[in-house]
């Protein structure tokens, strides 16, 4: 269930967007974005304490908020989500930021261990299909648009990448085939690559490497807002770069 809440969803909400990772990083950066453009949010992390920290941050623009704490690769707090997606009566973008670096130092793929793959696969994979899924109706309703977060991993077989980078790689695929599919009920699917940040995952992914020279998530906002302004079956089945001079990636 929802923990914390600023003043009152309200009753009619214009823009309603859920936020997985919000705590901090690229998901703080876009609700914080949102927020100020008076979006509603339904605000998810995993751990409790910095996710009621960012809200309250974020309440001072006066925008409605919900956090919802949990792990997205949870039947129950998929449920609680969808639960307070449904008290509020609509969702027009799906933000499926949250994500598993796995093993750090990375090993190379033949070394990786399964139980810790199973891990990447069930929050950056199952767990975004799986809110889909539940969210659905409600998406429908809206016409709304899902973003799932994805990675130049995905395409680059990097060496000590390949669970991440795999995972990343049918994130992609999951979303141009949800985009075929969900076409015809109104509701648009992109996956999104924001490019290097400096932000903690990053940090983790090289352990002791100074990586100051990466640009803060802020860099990326006019994507975002461009992305704001779009009608979601224009954009439908695309796969777009951040921070890239041209947004969209040729399939």
């Amino acid at each position: 269930m929802a923990r914390c809440s600023n003043a009152g969803t309200p009753a009619h909400a214009e823009r309603v967007a859920l936020i997985t990772g919000a705590s901090r990083g690229l998901g703080y950066t876009v609700a914080e974005f949102l927020a100020r453009q008076r979006w509603t949010l339904i605000l998810t992390a995993r751990h409790e304490v910095p996710l009621l920290e960012a809200v309250k941050r974020l309440q001072a623009t006066g925008a409605s908020i919900s956090a919802v704490p949990g792990d997205v690769a949870h039947d129950q707090h998929r449920r609680d989500l969808v639960a307070a997606v449904r008290r509020v009566g609509r969702l027009d973008i799906l933000f499926n930021n949250a994500s598993e670096l796995g093993a750090s130092p990375f090993p190379a793929l033949v070394d990786f261990p399964l139980d810790v793959l199973r891990r990447v696969f069930e929050v950056n994979v199952i767990a975004p299909l799986a809110l889909i899924h539940t969210c659905l109706p409600v998406l429908k309703k809206s016409r709304g648009l899902v973003v799932n977060i994805t990675s130049d991993a995905s395409r680059g077989g990097y060496p000590g990448w390949g669970g991440y980078g795999s995972s990343k790689a049918a994130l992609d695929l999951l979303s141009k085939t949800l985009a075929n599919e969900l076409r015809e009920a109104g509701v648009g699917v992109v996956a999104v690559d924001p490019g290097d940040l400096r932000t903690q995952m990053h940090q983790d992914a090289f352990p002791g490497q100074d990586i100051s020279d990466r640009p803060l998530p802020e860099v990326t906002l006019p994507f975002w807002a461009w992305l704001e302004g779009q009608d979601p079956l224009r954009i439908t089945g695309q796969r777009f770069e951040a921070q890239g001079t041209v947004w969209e990636v040729p399939a």
